[in-house]
């Protein structure tokens, strides 16, 4: 199956990933993704909530969650691009990964090339998932990964760096794309705290209080600002945990929740604050991008792969805290932000990702 003819010029991408969900993560890697695209390009993106997704960022949309429309996108585009995130991977459900791998092989059969544009890889949890994902990964033409730990899943699958990739930097690891946004500088200590937090299965009900208990202890004196990254998601947490009784009374009178419409909302109250507790994978990195202090509490590899890269403080969720601990950690990190040179490293990775696409979209000599 061709790729591009030497010296043609890609300029139709499809770019497919979980856009248009109101999650301001994925609406941050799109704004990345399309910043980083050549001029020319004129793509088109799948998105769920097409009429935000076109007027914030002028592209083209197509729906989705209607796999015939966007497999009808496919033909009149010349490269698909998945763009960001973990779209490969079998949490969200099996059928999830299966959409994904029926894009490749559909774009594959159209003689159009794919590339996985700062991709992380899995989890990928059942036997089937991983033999899907390792004949899917002989089909692409480029992949850049956003860890190393994706990098080595990948290795694991069997996939190696071919010569008649249209990437000829081969399989790239660098950094989350999001490392690279521009933001508002740090302010400066004695902010609020900011929670970015999300529900999770590893948190119900009582194996909240120990969570809620140290950050209760955690600057006494400071406003807690709730900032919901998944507008349909988190939004609404605060208010189901104060109903079921899990917030003292002293943390609920403190507490608000914002309701940030952009990346750049969310950007401006990091800045801001005193030290933001993040659960979301973007929070976390956004946080950490505007200089702010900054501690995970990780649902998710992903999120402790990021935490250990910038050396900030990290919980694991799926095991009780010890309360001593975590509130240590926490009170270590309030006003203190993450070393600079660190961030500056992981903005540096993130040009293994724009290089990728510089490949495949600069005809050949």
């Amino acid at each position: 199956m061709s790729a591009p003819v030497p010296g043609s010029l890609p300029s139709r991408p499809l770019l497919v990933g979980y856009y248009g969900e109101h999650n301001l993560g994925d609406d941050a890697l799109l704004a990345v993704l399309l910043a980083q695209l050549p001029g020319h390009c004129r793509p088109t993106v799948t998105a769920r909530d097409q009429d935000e997704v076109r007027q914030r960022h002028g592209v083209a949309t197509v729906d989705r969650r209607r796999p015939k429309a966007v497999l009808a996108a496919l033909t009149h585009c010349d490269v698909l691009v998945f763009g960001g995130g973990s779209l490969l991977q079998d949490t969200t459900s099996f059928a999830s990964l299966l959409y994904y791998a029926a894009l490749v092989a559909a774009a594959r059969l159209r003689g159009r090339p794919v590339l996985l544009w700062a991709q992380g890889l899995g989890p990928l949890r059942r036997r089937r998932s991983r033999l899907l994902v390792a004949g899917l990964l002989r089909l692409v033409q480029g992949c850049s990964w956003r860890d190393a730990e994706s990098a080595a899943l990948a290795r694991e699958l069997g996939w190696r760096p071919r010569r008649h990739q249209l990437a000829s930097a081969g399989a790239g690891v660098g950094s989350d794309p999001v490392w690279s946004l521009e933001a508002p500088a740090w302010s400066g200590p004695g902010g609020p705290l900011v929670l970015c937090f999300r529900p999770t299965a590893q948190l119900q009900g009582q194996a909240w209080r120990p969570w809620l208990e140290a950050l209760e202890q955690l600057a006494p004196d400071r406003e807690l600002l709730w900032l919901p990254f998944h507008r349909h998601q988190d939004r609404g947490l605060l208010d189901r945990l104060r109903a079921e009784g899990l917030l003292g009374t002293a943390l609920a009178a403190r507490s608000r929740e914002l309701a940030p419409e952009r990346v750049e909302d969310a950007l401006a109250v990091c800045a801001g604050s005193g030290l933001v507790l993040a659960m979301r994978l973007h929070g976390l990195i956004l946080a950490a991008v505007s200089g702010a202090p900054v501690a995970a509490l990780s649902y998710d590899p992903k999120v402790a792969a990021a935490a250990r890269a910038l050396a900030c403080p990290l919980a694991q969720l799926d095991r009780p805290p010890d309360p001593a601990g975590l509130l240590g950690d926490w009170r270590a990190a309030l006003d203190h932000p993450p070393d600079a040179e660190r961030l500056q490293r992981l903005r540096q990775a993130t040009a293994e990702h724009r290089q990728l696409l510089a490949a495949a979209f600069t005809p050949s000599a």
